[in-house]
């Protein structure tokens, strides 16, 4: 049910338990709308608002204002973006988190865990800054990336903190989709069993999109060529 549901979010993401629940039902599931609204819960999906929302805000942490809006993007190292999305297992489910060179759609680097944590993302933050530093870090309001352990660490390198508007599926555009490319792509046609061999999938499949995929908006060139090339 957790896949069906992922797969239609991903082409509906403005729906919200109740439309899905008649989404399920019209596909063959025999659920109701309280099981839906427990299992969109458990993925991390937001019910209200249209965008995959998996990092719940906490009111405590600090929000800061979104600074891509009508900005000139015109070079890598410029603007990274970072989000995390669910991944659908035959035997369970896990999260990717990746961190996405806005110009070149680049992925810097991603992790896999089991746990909707700070510790996977910051590790993978602290591994991407070995090899760069934006400009601007964009995320959403999510708890992961207002914790005072990941923003301090952009902080520490004079990064500039990036946010999306609460419920502003666009703000974060390229990363969206990202996620669909990979799921549609790689994850639902697979139908990996285990985070161990989803890992090994997303190593070929990360290294595919990034050095092979022409993408038409770099004017048929590769993310790789494009970032590491310092342009198209």
């Amino acid at each position: 049910m957790m896949g069906a549901i992922d797969r239609q979010y991903m082409k509906t993401p403005f729906y919200g338990r109740r439309r899905m629940t008649v989404m399920m039902q019209q596909q063959g599931l025999v659920v109701g709308e309280k099981r839906v609204r427990t299992a969109m819960q458990k993925m991390g999906l937001e019910a209200i608002y249209p965008k995959r929302n998996l990092s719940m805000s906490h009111p405590a942490h600090k929000k800061y204002p979104y600074l891509l809006r009508n900005m000139n993007i015109g070079e890598p190292d410029q603007v990274w973006s970072a989000d995390i999305t669910y991944i659908p297992l035959a035997k369970g489910f896990g999260y990717l988190f990746a961190i996405l060179d806005w110009f070149s759609r680049y992925v810097i680097d991603w992790e896999l865990s089991n746990m909707l944590d700070t510790d996977f993302c910051l590790n993978t933050l602290d591994r991407s800054l070995l090899r760069g530093k934006p400009i601007i870090f964009n995320t959403d309001q999510g708890v992961q990336f207002t914790s005072t352990l990941f923003t301090q660490r952009l902080e520490d390198n004079g990064i500039k903190i990036s946010m999306d508007g609460k419920g502003r599926a666009l703000d974060n555009v390229f990363i969206e989709r990202l996620w669909r490319s990979v799921k549609y792509e790689e994850i639902y046609p697979r139908g990996y069993e285990s985070l161990k061999e989803v890992k090994q999938g997303l190593m070929r499949y990360f290294s595919f999109y990034n050095e092979e995929r022409p993408h038409q908006s770099l004017r048929n060139r590769t993310p790789a060529e494009v970032y590491l090339g310092g342009g198209i």
